[in-house]
């Protein structure tokens, strides 16, 4: 009979075997994470400097920024750096609830989320900000699907668009009181729409028109041109967003005032644009919501 007496002095072999080399090293762990941190914060601050030197990258941005609207400056530059065309994005376990998982040797994007709160030395509340690597959709094996259609009818748009504005809209044949097509009166807190435009052409007037009435917030004295880009990028954000055609958008020249500004006042100007854009979108997408039958409301989820 043979003998088994050696299978139990492997158990011993291949505890040695499995043991880790190292124990986790919490110190080591918390310099790669600050160094993750800081890497992503240049990259911020590179492609904000980057983006004001070149119209085309910064309607890249533009683009990003309105598909990802609820994302700060901050991440939408990283993913405008790392991934522009990213559609859907979400970590290993965003993807495995959706019933996939990211494909082999794909490069993660890496953005900033929230972390815990902390006292600044002036006794004001800081958050801290974690880096955190994700995956577009095009990433995964998740299969990419066509989104609900939503109603892309002009006149919709329209009155979801001006629903609620801090100023009045009103529809004039006066041609120089209506601009180019609209314009604001910020004495009467009145935006002049000229008549007789199509669908396409109000949007996108009435779109800059409402971010300049945002940016007065009721100053009859307000200075229309100090604004005129940034009412001008909100229009473009809205109509992207809402498949307005943006075709005559040009962004080739950028503001003189570009030049020479340090990264975190560029993300100011950025987060102007940025906010004012999702303020409106968030308006009308109350509207929009309102208006769409149950059925609509459940086929979308």
């Amino acid at each position: 009979m043979s003998s088994f007496d050696d299978i139990f002095d492997a158990p011993k072999a291949q505890e040695s075997a499995y043991q880790p080399n190292d124990a986790f090293d919490k110190e080591a762990w918390a310099a790669k994470k600050q160094a993750e941190r800081s890497s992503a914060y240049e990259l911020i601050d590179r492609t904000a400097e980057d983006i004001v030197r070149d119209g085309t990258s910064f309607q890249t941005y533009l683009d990003v920024q309105s598909r990802f609207d609820r994302y700060s400056v901050g991440n939408a530059l990283l993913i405008a750096a790392q991934k522009p065309d990213a559609q859907k994005i979400g970590d290993f376990d965003y993807w495995k609830d959706q019933g996939g998982y990211v494909k082999k040797n794909q490069k993660g994007i890496v953005i900033l989320e929230p972390g815990d709160e902390y006292t600044r030395e002036d006794g004001s509340i800081g958050v801290s900000y974690n880096p955190k690597k994700v995956f577009d959709i095009t990433q995964t094996t998740v299969r990419v699907r066509m989104q609900p259609q939503v109603s892309r009818d002009e006149r919709v748009l329209i009155k979801a668009l001006i629903m609620g504005v801090p100023a009045a809209v009103q529809a004039t044949e006066n041609t120089e009181q209506a601009g180019q097509g609209a314009l604001l009166d910020p004495q009467q807190k009145i935006i002049f729409v000229r008549k007789g435009m199509d669908g396409a052409d109000i949007f996108r007037s009435v779109a800059v028109e409402l971010a300049h009435a945002e940016y007065a917030n009721g100053d009859p004295a307000y200075d229309r041109s100090a604004n005129a880009f940034r009412a001008y990028c909100v229009s473009y954000m809205l109509c992207r967003k809402n498949g307005i055609d943006t075709k005559g958008y040009d962004f080739s020249r950028l503001p003189d005032t570009f030049a020479g500004m340090e990264s975190q006042d560029i993300r100011g100007e950025l987060s102007a644009i940025r906010d004012t854009a999702a303020d409106i979108s968030a308006r009308m997408s109350r509207v929009l919501e309102q208006g769409r039958s149950p059925r609509q409301q459940d086929h979308e989820r």
